[in-house]
């Protein structure tokens, strides 16, 4: 009886459910605490090894130059491959590219598919990759004078950190080394094509035109100062200003009366025609519109203008401003219809029930129209508003095809170009590039608010 009360006593009473869920829940705190204690360490390390890769770029580009130091490389590079393939003939160029292409991709697409596997072999291979192909990817770029220790030094810390980032990666060994392999191709792109040269642009344009010394900021007082520089800004403003708006206006007009006219479709194709004309072959258009010379006018405005007894103009000739506003002219013809079809597709969404309840209200059509429609449509007209804003500040064709920038018709783009082409003054040329994307950053940040803005409402 004694030992049976002793059992009796000793076996534990059953765990109800809220002790089963407090277990669970604690549990599931504790190992969340882990996770972020080793996020945490593993963030420092990646930090920590970004600054000591910073500091070697550093000390690789400031140490004094050692002359008769013999360019070390693999042998090859991605300079001295595109010299050998461009010494052969297109036939052959093309086979070679694509051949080399494949192998890029296949290489990538089995360390995609194979390396993130468990096992002892594809941790080895996972570890290989991750310090061979910077290494590789480094050498090839192009040979390196009494640099080699700083290249391999910095090759080297990038692929330790690759390798410990994954290996400490929470979704488990092989996530984060996929994951890169799968972004490298379009980040390598994006870092040759795009911020390698805006930083070497920006670092340019504190530099004479021979790009050797160091001038501060007289290319930029240059810019603002030179008639040259000075009208390609204001003319510059002009354009951004000018263009959008009447753009926009009148490709809302058509989308709202257009859609209420027989022969809807057959319309829309002629207002968007112009949109699909280059920008060059619209210039030699409109160059026969405003073409000016003595005797007979093949221009229609100057034989429009001498019907009525009056003398032809040089319309391309004529300033201030008076030339860059007929381009402007050029250019709001030719994008009015790209507004026209995403604002009439907007008007279409616009749901019906609102302007039948504004009309009960006693709504005119005016009135509908400005307080239904307008906010309705307010995100396209903003995306239509900065798009052709952004494209009015990078025109180039229009103002090189019609006027060749003369009569103080340059802009940005075009001076920028010609700088650059015509005289080979390269720190004028960086400056005026640099004034264009200080330009172009407010557009797109208005542009990303307004998305945002109509995230949130919906």
């Amino acid at each position: 009886m004694l030992g049976k009360a002793v059992m009796t006593d000793t076996v534990k009473a059953p765990k109800t459910k809220a002790d089963v869920i407090a277990a669970a829940e604690k549990s599931a705190a504790e190992k969340a605490a882990f996770f972020a204690r080793q996020h945490r360490t593993t963030v420092i390390v990646v930090w920590i090894g970004f600054i000591l890769v910073a500091a070697l770029f550093l000390f690789m580009v400031t140490r004094p130059p050692v002359e008769g130091a013999r360019p070390t490389s693999l042998g090859v590079s991605f300079n001295s491959f595109f010299q050998w393939i461009g010494n052969m003939g297109p036939i052959v160029q093309i086979p070679i590219i694509l051949l080399v292409f494949g192998a890029v991709v296949g290489i990538l697409l089995l360390l995609i598919e194979y390396a993130p596997r468990a096992g002892t072999v594809y941790f080895w291979i996972r570890v290989i990759a991750c310090f061979a192909i910077p290494v590789i990817a480094f050498m090839l770029l192009r040979p390196y004078q009494n640099a080699v220790i700083y290249v391999l030094a910095i090759a080297i810390l990038l692929g330790a950190i690759l390798f410990y980032a994954d290996f400490r990666a929470r979704q488990g060994r092989g996530y984060l080394f996929q994951l890169i392999l799968f972004a490298a191709p379009a980040a390598v792109l994006l870092l040759i094509g795009l911020i390698y040269p805006a930083i070497s642009t920006f670092f340019q344009s504190f530099f004479d035109k021979t790009g050797k010394s160091f001038v501060g900021l007289e290319n930029y007082i240059w810019v603002f100062t030179n008639p040259e520089g000075f009208w390609s800004v204001v003319n510059s403003i002009i354009w951004v200003i000018v263009a959008p708006i009447f753009a926009t206006v009148i490709g809302l007009a058509y989308a709202v009366f257009i859609d209420r006219a027989k022969g809807e479709k057959a319309l829309k194709i002629l207002i968007f025609m112009p949109f699909a004309i280059s920008f060059v072959g619209a210039g030699i258009i409109w160059k026969f519109m405003y073409d000016y010379r003595q005797g007979d006018q093949i221009g229609l405005l100057n034989a429009i203008v001498t019907f009525f007894g009056f003398p032809p103009v040089p319309w391309l000739a004529t300033e201030p401003l008076v030339n860059t506003l007929l381009l402007v002219v050029v250019f709001i013809w030719s994008q009015t219809g790209l507004a026209m079809v995403i604002l009439s597709a907007a008007v279409k969404a616009v749901p019906p029930e609102q302007n039948e309840a504004a009309e009960i209200d006693g709504a005119n059509a005016w009135q509908r129209f400005r307080n239904v429609t307008i906010p309705g449509i307010r995100s396209s007209i903003v995306v239509v508003v900065t798009t052709i804003a952004i494209g009015s500040l990078k025109i180039y064709d229009i103002v090189a095809v019609m006027t060749g920038g003369r009569a103080n018709s340059t802009v940005l783009a075009f001076e920028m170009v010609n700088q650059q082409q015509r005289f080979q003054s390269y720190g004028h040329a960086a400056a005026l590039a640099i004034v264009l994307f200080i330009f172009v950053i407010p557009l797109i940040w208005f542009n990303v608010v307004q998305i945002r803005k109509q995230r949130e409402i919906r």
